[in-house]
């Protein structure tokens, strides 16, 4: 494959960020996305909506269905399923976007905010892809797409934020058990993850601020590896934890600066992110 025309992705969350990048570049294809996100009115301190999402894939030249639901209510997820299919006749792609971030470490993590990490990475991921099994099953090129991190349980990262470290992990684990399973059903499930951070809200807001920001590349990398993956034979690729300049090195691209957040920041300044080495 080598365009996305005509497939239907759905995702969870999407309203911005590297969801709504991702979206974005499939639109540009003229793939239907189907966003299933809790954001149905503007936040005081986030840009976007699963709304202003939608107008935005279709002004891209895509077709787009907001749902508004929460990823880890299990009657929203049958429903992003059933209105999907109605409005698309299927579903090709599922992208696991929604994730919870909360660097704390273990002793100042509230419970609460531990248990939504957990809900809505690992669960909502495990729902999500679970209930859109068997409509994958009849697409051409199935594929399931997680937005988390090779396992890398060292003492450096999985001590560094355990709640966190075990809420990432989870999705990844969730979607490499899925590899396996669906295999032979030609269902791929593979996850990507970017080598430095990605200039969003959750930087922005959570992680470093405007320093942080300053050293980031722009969500555009993360799509642009994204649609490499999702054009790929799913029954050649499948069941791994894909890096996403490395997916780009493969495919011929070399020079990443295009990508920096601040053009003119060489890539040996760029911060480098959780979970690679």
């Amino acid at each position: 494959m080598t365009t996305l025309a005509g497939k239907t992705i759905l995702m969870s969350g999407g309203s911005r960020g590297i969801g709504l990048a991702i979206a974005l570049r499939a639109a540009r294809d003229g793939a239907n996305v189907a966003l299933l996100a809790k954001t149905d009115t503007p936040h005081p301190k986030l840009e976007g909506t699963v709304h202003t999402a939608a107008d935005a894939i279709r002004a891209a030249g895509g077709q787009a269905l907001p749902i508004v639901g929460d990823v880890r209510d299990e009657g929203s997820i049958t429903e992003a399923v059933l209105r999907t299919v109605g409005e698309f006749g299927g579903i090709d792609i599922v992208v696991n976007n929604a994730s919870v971030i909360d660097l704390s470490g273990s002793l100042d993590l509230a419970t609460k905010k531990y248990d939504l990490m957990q809900d809505v990475n690992v669960r909502g991921t495990f729902l999500l892809s679970r209930a859109a099994v068997p409509v994958l099953k009849d697409a051409e090129n199935p594929h399931i797409l997680s937005l988390s991190p090779p396992l890398n349980v060292t003492p450096k990262w999985l001590g560094a934020h355990t709640g966190y470290s075990l809420a990432k992990f989870g999705m990844t684990m969730a979607t490499l058990g899925l590899a396996a399973e669906f295999a032979d059903a030609g269902i791929a499930a593979n996850t990507l993850w970017p080598r430095t951070t990605i200039a969003t809200a959750a930087v922005q807001n959570v992680i470093g601020g405007d320093r942080l920001m300053r050293v980031s590349r722009t969500p555009e990398i993360y799509a642009d590896a994204a649609y490499e993956v999702l054009t790929s034979p799913s029954r050649e690729l499948t069941g791994r934890t894909l890096i996403v300049e490395d997916v780009l090195e493969a495919a011929g691209v070399t020079d990443f600066s295009g990508y920096a957040a601040v053009p003119g920041t060489p890539d040996a300044a760029l911060y480098p992110d959780i979970f690679l080495d």
